[in-house]
This record gives structure tokens, sequence and C-alpha cells, in this order.
């Protein structure tokens, strides 16, 4: 197990940092992920570490950011150690989906397919049983 687990998962709430999926309804532990991959310079200390359930850490990859139609310019993910995650994101409890707020939380829904079928069907399961948001 990655050896900033405890502090890491402990911070997040045992959640997902980017979908706030909560780690309990799953059979393995959650990933520590690099917000700035190591592959672009991040580095590796509790300020560019976050918790990332499995879907949204292998579609963030090595990326920090992408474009959307909204904005010419490329966007940067939301950074869970400099934003506030309800500033970009909400939660529609009906539809369970998790709707960008703005743009960077537009394009980290879009990148990391937060509302494809099986996360909104999972997201409404949690829902129903408390667990989300």
């Amino acid at each position: 197990m990655n050896p900033y687990y405890a502090v890491v998962s402990k911070r997040a709430g045992y959640r997902c940092e980017y979908c706030r999926a909560p780690e309990i309804v799953f059979n393995f532990p959650f990933e520590v992920e690099h917000i700035i991959p190591i592959a672009r310079k991040g580095k590796t200390d509790e300020s560019n570490l976050a918790l990332a359930c499995r879907s949204c850490n292998l579609r963030k990859g090595i990326r920090i950011g992408g474009n959307i139609t909204a904005s010419p310019h490329e966007i940067q993910f939301f950074h869970p150690r400099k934003q506030i995650w309800s500033e970009h994101f909400k939660v529609d409890v009906e539809s369970g989906q998790i709707v960008g707020e703005t743009l960077i939380g537009k394009v980290t829904v879009q990148y990391l397919s937060m509302n494809a079928s099986a996360q909104i069907a999972a997201r409404k399961i949690w829902i129903h049983w408390s667990l989300f948001p």
C-alpha cells in the first residue's frame, strides 16, 4: 500500500477527491494519485497528493487540464489541495449527475467521465443509502 495512504485517505474523508465516490462501498482502497503528475514534474508530497477512485485516476492519467467548447484555452482540472469542491461542482440528487458549475468543474466532469452511465447508476444507489453526497 502507498505509504501516504493513511494521511491522504483520512484527509479526503475516505472519498474520491474528484467525483466524491465513497471508498467504503468498494472492496479495495482508493489510490493515492499525484495531482500534478510526476511526468509533469509534480512532487511526491502531501500537498500534491489526492485520494482518487480507480475510474477518476485512470481517466485523469498524466493530464492536468483539457479543452471544452466554452473556452478556446486549456482549462486546468479541479485541484483538491487548492480549490473547494462545492465551488466548482454540485450534485443533482434526482438524476445522480455531478454538474460542473465553473469551467474548472465542467472540464473535470467531462474528462474524468464523472457522469458515465455506470457512475450515475452507482451514485443513485449511494444517494439512496445516504452515502452520497
